[in-house]
């Protein structure tokens, strides 16, 4: 659930229709600065915040663009855009020794394993795939937007692949993490 409330903006981004992309960028911005806010209120540092930091930014910027010219050039490629800058903020994370997902995965694990090798790790591969499903995604959107076809079922389909692969992966592979862990446990008894 955590995953799905990061990138709550992106979401609202993609389902409102993109003839009103500056109300998506809008709205997707607002959503972005409410997660901020809630998240910062329940105690969250901004090292937990990262995709949610840069989310904000984007759309920031994507709105102001957006609303001084709706007809803008823009348009056709916000989708390769929004999945371009995933692709660097993670990447980003990742460079600087502080994978965005491991704020996400402090939020539902014990502080004692924060710091441990086996946790931290799966977290740079999880991040890792996260960030070369965004750069893949923004690649085929720009594309297809190139084509004409920025908007098209196709495009529809690989921002949804762009985020539900990952996700799989993620639940698949935490859980593989997490039985190998225990085995290992069982194995030291």
């Amino acid at each position: 659930m955590s995953y799905l409330r990061t990138f709550l903006p992106w979401i609202v981004f993609a389902v409102i229709p993109s003839g009103d992309w500056q109300w998506g960028a809008l709205a997707a911005l607002v959503v972005s600065v409410g997660l901020i806010a809630r998240e910062r209120r329940s105690g969250a540092g901004f090292d937990a915040l990262v995709i949610e930091t840069g989310s904000a930014v984007f759309f920031a910027v994507l709105t102001a663009v957006a609303f001084a010219d709706p007809h803008s050039g823009v348009h056709a490629y916000s989708a390769p855009l929004a999945s371009g800058t995933l692709a660097v903020i993670a990447g980003i994370s990742l460079a600087a020794g502080r994978p965005f997902t491991l704020g996400i995965a402090k939020r539902t694990t014990p502080p004692e394993v924060w710091g441990l090798k086996p946790f931290v790790r799966t977290n740079v591969v999880i991040t890792a795939v996260w960030t070369a499903a965004f750069a893949v995604t923004a690649v085929v959107l720009a594309l297809l937007a190139h084509a004409g076809d920025a908007h098209s079922t196709p495009a529809t389909l690989v921002q949804i692949a762009g985020f539900a692969v990952p996700m799989v992966f993620t639940v698949r592979y935490v859980a593989h993490v997490q039985a190998k862990a225990r085995a290992a446990g069982q194995m030291a008894r």
